[in-house]
C-alpha cells in the first residue's frame, strides 16, 4: 500500500510535519493543518473484484463487459484501454487482455462490504456511487487520531475485511479531497495539508477542475490556460466572458480552493436505474424491447423495495457509432408499478426506433427518476389499469424463491441475466 503526504511519495506511514527552524537549540516542527473529510474511491472497482475471486486474474490485464468495456484493471489501462470503449477498440490496444462477463451480484455484494466498513469509520459518511464516498472525520481526532491516520485505517480494513485497493484523499472541502484520492490511484494514500492545499491545487491541469470536460478544456487550451493556478490569477469576470455566467463562477471558485458543500449524510437517490450492453450485432426490435421489460421488472423492484416511487421514465440509448440518445417523459403522478413504466419506456424506445435502424444500437437503459418516498397511488379510471397488488404478490414470490421464479411471457425465450446498474459520468 501507498500513502503520501501532499505531493511527495514514499511508502509507510504518512510522513511527519517538517522541520522549519531552529529554536532554542532545537529544531521546531511545522504545524500541518489536516483537512477533515476524506474522499474514498476503490480502484477500478468491477476488474479488482474479478482479480480479487479468481487468483489466475492477479496481475494480469482484465476487461469486464461484452461489446461495451464496463471496466479495466491497471494494468489494461496501461494499454490504453479505456471505460465505455468498445471491446474490438480494447483488443486492438491490448491484445493480451483476459476478457471476463460482469457479475453484478457480486459486485454488489462487494461494495455493501466496503460500506460497512465506512460506517465502521465515520457515522457522517456521503454515498457519491457504488464504489466511493466522502467522509468527514473531524469530529473523531480524540478517539481515533489525526485524519490522516483514520484514513490510513480505513484502507487497511477495506483491505483486510474486503480484499480490495481503494485510494484516500484527505483535505479540508471536498473537491480536494476527490482530487486527491485521484492523484493517489492506484491503491494510495493522499494528504493535502491546509498549508499547502494551494500550491497543490493550483498545480494540476485544468481538466482536474470539476466540470471540465473536452470542451471545455478546449476553450481554456484556446485562452493559453491549461493550470489551474493560471485559472485562478484571471478575475472573474474574464471567466464568465469566456464561458458563461455559471461555468465561469463555478471554475472560479474551485481554482481558488472554494467548496463550501459540506458531507451530506441525508442525500438520497434521486433515480433508479439499469442497463444492459448489446454487442454489435443487430438486434431486431421484439428482441430489444424484451431487453427492456427486464430492465424494468428490474427497476420497479428496487423502487416498492425501497418503498419509492418516482415520475420521470428515461430511456437511454448509445448507438453503434458510439452517439447516445436519452429521452424521457413525465408522468401525471409518481409510481412504482412494472406495467405503467414499461408502456412508457417502449413509447420511448418506439420514438427511437428509425434512428436505431440507421445507426444500430450497442446499449439500452431505463431509469425512474423525480423519486419521493411512497405515496398511496391512485387507481386510474380505466377498466384495464395495472393492479399495484400484482405487482406487491409477484415481488414476495421471487423473494421466497428467487427472481427466476416468476417471469413475463415476453421473457420466456430468454435467458434470466442480471441487467447492469447505470454508473455514474
Amino acid at each position: 500500500m501507498r500513502e503520501r503526504r501532499s505531493q511527495s511519495a514514499g511508502r509507510g506511514e504518512p510522513a511527519p510535519p517538517s522541520a522549519t527552524g531552529n529554536v532554542g537549540g532545537r529544531w521546531q516542527a511545522a504545524v500541518v493543518t489536516e483537512g477533515t473529510v476524506l474522499h474514498a474511491d476503490l480502484d477500478a472497482f468491477f476488474a479488482s473484484v474479478e482479480q480479487r475471486d479468481d487468483p489466475r486474474l492477479r496481475g494480469r490485464p482484465i476487461i469486464v463487459g461484452g461489446g461495451v468495456v464496463l471496466a479495466a484493471s491497471y494494468e489494461a489501462k496501461a494499454f490504453g484501454v479505456r471505460t465505455a470503449s468498445s471491446l474490438r477498440e480494447a483488443r486492438r490496444a491490448c491484445p493480451a487482455a483476459i476478457v471476463v462477463p460482469p457479475r453484478f451480484e457480486a459486485y454488489t455484494r462487494a461494495s455493501r462490504d466496503v460500506f460497512a466498513v465506512f460506517a465502521d469509520t465515520s457515522p457522517l459518511v456521503e454515498a457519491v456511487s457504488i464504489d466511493e464516498a466522502f467522509l468527514e472525520v473531524g469530529g473523531l481526532r480524540r478517539i481515533r487520531g489525526e485524519p490522516s491516520r483514520i484514513a490510513a485505517d480505513l484502507r487497511a480494513a477495506v483491505a483486510a475485511r474486503v480484499g480490495l485497493p481503494i485510494s484516500v484523499g484527505v483535505a479540508r472541502t471536498k473537491y480536494l479531497a476527490k482530487v486527491a484520492s485521484g492523484s493517489a490511484k492506484p491503491d494510495g494514500l493522499l494528504v493535502v495539508p491546509v498549508e499547502t492545499e494551494r500550491e497543490f491545487l493550483h498545480a494540476l491541469p485544468v481538466e482536474r477542475l470539476w466540470g471540465v470536460g473536452a470542451v471545455t478544456a478546449g476553450r481554456l487550451h484556446a485562452a493559453h490556460l491549461r493550470t489551474v493556478g493560471q485559472v485562478a490569477a484571471l478575475d472573474e469576470r474574464e471567466l464568465v466572458a469566456l464561458l458563461g455566467s455559471g461555468g465561469g463562477r463555478h471554475l472560479h471558485a474551485l481554482a481558488r480552493g472554494e467548496d463550501p458543500r459540506r458531507v451530506d449524510t441525508g442525500r438520497r437517490r434521486r433515480s433508479m436505474g439499469a442497463q444492459h450492453a448489446l454487442g454489435s450485432r443487430p438486434r431486431p426490435r421484439a428482441e430489444v424491447e424484451t431487453i427492456l421489460l427486464g430492465l424494468v421488472d428490474r427497476v420497479t423492484r428496487r423502487l416498492r423495495a425501497a418503498d419509492r416511487v418516482g415520475d420521470v421514465v428515461t430511456v437511454r440509448l448509445r448507438f453503434g457509432d458510439f452517439g447516445a440518445s436519452t429521452t424521457a417523459h413525465t408522468l401525471a403522478r409518481p409510481t412504482a408499478q412494472t406495467a405503467v413504466v414499461l408502456d412508457v419506456a417502449r413509447r420511448l424506445l418506439a420514438s427511437r426506433w428509425p434512428e436505431v435502424e440507421t445507426r444500430g444500437l450497442t446499449l439500452v437503459g431505463v431509469s425512474v427518476g423525480g423519486l419521493d418516498d411512497h405515496a398511496a397511488q391512485l387507481s386510474l379510471p380505466l377498466d384495464d389499469a395495472p393492479d399495484p397488488e400484482l405487482d406487491r404478490t409477484i415481488d414476495a414470490v421471487r423473494e421466497r424463491f428467487g427472481a427466476a421464479s416468476v417471469r413475463r411471457a415476453g421473457q420466456l425465450d430468454r435467458p434470466e441475466r442480471a441487467p447492469q446498474p447505470i454508473l455514474p459520468d
